[in-house]
């Protein structure tokens, strides 16, 4: 069943928003190689201990700019479809995070803001 994987809270201050989340909960934030600044932090693992779900903090990209929920699907072009079906609209059609997957941004028939995530399968 798609499920929260992951998060972005957008921030005007990265370094004071990564203090507080630390501060509050715990969660350590690590920089992510690429093109924008972007901080990564793990707030589930499974039994083996391995990342399950998380979240990220980014830079506001607009003044309004709320936390995005992603939610895992196994197509985000199929979702993708699913979602203008339902009245809903895709913002930001299929974009591929490179090693990573892929997302999609969209709204839901309230106007709110969520994001489809489809995992890139592990290669071993």
């Amino acid at each position: 069943m798609p499920t929260i994987v992951h998060f972005e809270i957008p921030s005007d201050n990265i370094e004071r928003a990564n203090k507080f989340y630390n501060g509050l909960f715990g969660w350590k934030a690590e920089k992510m190689p690429g093109p924008m600044e972007y901080w990564m932090f793990v707030t589930t693992t499974n039994e083996k201990g391995e990342p399950v779900a998380g979240g990220g903090i980014m830079q506001r990209q607009q003044p309004q700019q709320a936390i995005t929920n992603y939610i895992g699907v196994d197509s985000v072009a199929e979702y993708s479809k699913k979602v203008e079906k339902l009245g809903g609209k895709v913002k930001v059609a299929k974009t591929e995070v490179p090693d990573h997957g892929w997302f999609a941004i969209c709204t839901d028939t309230e106007d709110n803001t969520f994001a489809l995530w489809e995992a890139k399968e592990a290669t071993h």
